[in-house]
Formats: C-alpha cells, structure tokens, sequence
C-alpha cells in the first residue's frame, strides 16, 4: 500500500491553541478481496492499522467495499429475470453481506478503539430488520471508542445497483463531531442529491465524505464543487478493482473476465479544500493511503461570505424536512404493552 501525503502546508496560524483546529485524516484506496467478507475485513484492519500509524484520526473507506461492489451487473446480463446465473452470483453475494447484529464488525470496532481512530467502511449491510435476505448499501461510521454511530443505507440505489439492493431511508442522515470537525457521509450518486447534502449542512457538517466504488470520472468534477458550495473540506473515498481481483471460485469468473477491461473502477480518490483547490488531486489506477493535516481555521475563513445553513440560507422562504425513522415491514405490539 503506497502513502500518499499532502505536500501543501495546512496550517494557518503557530499558536499552540492552532492544534485544535488540526485533524490528521487517512483515505484508503484500496479493492477488495471480492466476495470474501472475511478477508476483506481483515485487509481493512489493517489499513486502520496503518492509518494510525500515520497519526490519522480518521480513515475512511471505499462504496460497498465489504465484501465488494457487485461489477458483474452491467457486463453478465443481470436484468434477465429468472435467470440461475445471476441467482447464484446474487446467492454468493447475500451470503458474504456484513450482519452488523452478529458481530461481523467487532473487528474493526475493535481496532478503532485500540487505535482511538474513527472510521467510514461502505458494507454491504445484509440486515434482519428487514428480513435479512435484502443488501443495502451502508456507510457505517465507527467512532474513537468503537462505537457505531450511524449506519446509512443509501437512499437510492443507481442504474443496475437496483437488480442487486434495496431502497435505504433517513435514519443515518446524521453527523459526529471529531476534533474541531462535524462529519457526514453519503454514497456515490447521493452525493449529487441536493437535499440530502441540505440534510447534513443542516447539522453543521464542515467535513464531507463521499464513498465511491471508484473511477476518476466520478470523483474530478463533484468534489470540488461540494467543497465551494458547502464551503467544507470534501473527501472522495473510491475503491479500487482490477480484472486480476476476480477469484477463481465466483460463479461466471470467465464471463465477467471476458468482458472487463483492466480496471473495473480505477479509483479517483482525492481531497478538496473548503475554497474548491486540491489538497490532493484525484490517485488513480494504485491502492494508496491518502494523508492529509486539514485545518478548521480554513472553514471559518471561507463561511464568511457564504454559509449556506447560517446567514446565507433563508428557512422562512426555504425549508427542508426530513424523515429519519428507520423503515420496516412491521411493527410489533406485544401482549400487555
């Protein structure tokens, strides 16, 4: 895993208090060991692990990385109904879903705590509130302590994504403080939802984390727009798969080799300042840890002229609801309650 530092000096002022603005943030481009839940996990640990050796507070991780994006759909025919290829790939892919209520992520928690690193992992969260036989599309964010606190299911999923996850909800629309920081998190195409960014601006959100399967053309162009229109620091988190990732055991490997280029997501991992320049441009094509000092100081000076939540919005003309009860089939009323 190459580390990738950010060359450009972050800090503004020298006075010791300055400190508390500063937060030591780790990006982690990397594939997965596709669809194998556990050695996927066990890759991940140690790239926190590595993260904190960086000094990193935080580090955050790839869409869907656990157990891996489902590439497959746009180049097997997935839209066939009925069909025993995809049943079986489908099949596979159920089985190695992250069960957050069985302990699939002690591990990592684990090491968040040892570490004292917060984290952000794209899983594919296979989840018995809802029957258990569903995936979302989670962004999960562990804190220092290696508590969860949120677990977002991607609200929509894109194109193809539909023939393999269900639909999320508002529940973890939410953000954590870290340092002088307020963070939230979205997935891929989300980002590009205006309301659901309003959303997390609402909440004071200073720092964005955007989880990409991976591929540069996702990642140049919104980055640096979310950072000048939320006046934030932005992070694109993209994974990363080769042609050489594919195992050998996954139903249709030849189909699927026969019909990818080298790279099926060539990462386009990178990180904007709150006034839209590069801290890091956009690493493509290699699995690497981006690391970076961000400086809150940054923030203040660009909400000056622009806050969009603060003095700049106007909640009397314009005004965002949003629902954050966690969806399900049923609710259950017990004998005597």
């Amino acid at each position: 895993m190459d580390i990738i530092k950010s060359l450009q000096p972050a800090k503004i002022g020298k006075n010791e208090c300055d400190n508390r603005d500063m937060l030591t943030i780790g990006i982690c481009q990397m594939a997965p060991i596709w669809l194998d839940q556990k050695a996927t996990l066990d890759k991940v640990i140690a790239q926190i692990e590595l993260a904190a050796s960086q000094g990193c507070s935080l580090v955050t991780f790839g869409e869907a990385l656990v157990p891996g994006y489902p590439f497959w759909l746009a180049i097997t025919d997935a839209a066939r109904f009925n069909d025993q290829k995809q049943k079986a790939i489908h099949a596979l892919y159920l089985d190695q879903g992250v069960m957050i209520e069985r302990g699939d992520l002690a591990g990592v928690q684990a090491t968040a705590k040892n570490h004292k690193i917060a984290v952000y992992l794209g899983i594919m969260e296979r989840a018995p509130d809802r029957g258990g036989h569903t995936l979302y599309c989670s962004l999960v964010y562990i804190d220092q302590q290696g508590q969860i606190g949120s677990i977002h299911r991607k609200l929509h999923p894109t194109y193809e994504e539909r023939l393999a996850w269900g639909s999320g909800d508002g529940h973890g629309l939410r953000t954590h403080s870290l340092g002088a920081f307020t963070l939230g998190g979205l997935n891929c195409f989300e980002n590009w939802m205006p309301l659901s960014r309003a959303a997390l601006y609402a909440q004071g959100e200073d720092l964005h984390i955007g989880v990409w399967p991976g591929g540069l053309h996702n990642t140049y162009d919104l980055t640096q727009v979310l950072a000048k229109e939320g006046r934030s620091y932005v992070v694109a988190c993209s994974g990363l798969m080769r042609k050489s990732d594919c195992p050998d055991h996954m139903p249709s490997t030849e189909e699927i080799l026969e019909n990818s280029g080298d790279f099926m997501a060539n990462g386009g991992s990178c990180i904007a300042n709150p006034d839209g320049t590069w801290l890091i441009e956009p690493v493509i094509e290699q699995e690497a840890l981006l690391v970076a000092d961000i400086d809150h100081a940054k923030v203040r000076q660009e909400r000056q002229n622009f806050d969009l939540a603060g003095h700049y919005s106007r909640p009397d003309v314009t005004r965002l609801v949003v629902n954050r009860t966690r969806q399900s089939l049923a609710s259950f009323e017990e004998d005597g309650q």
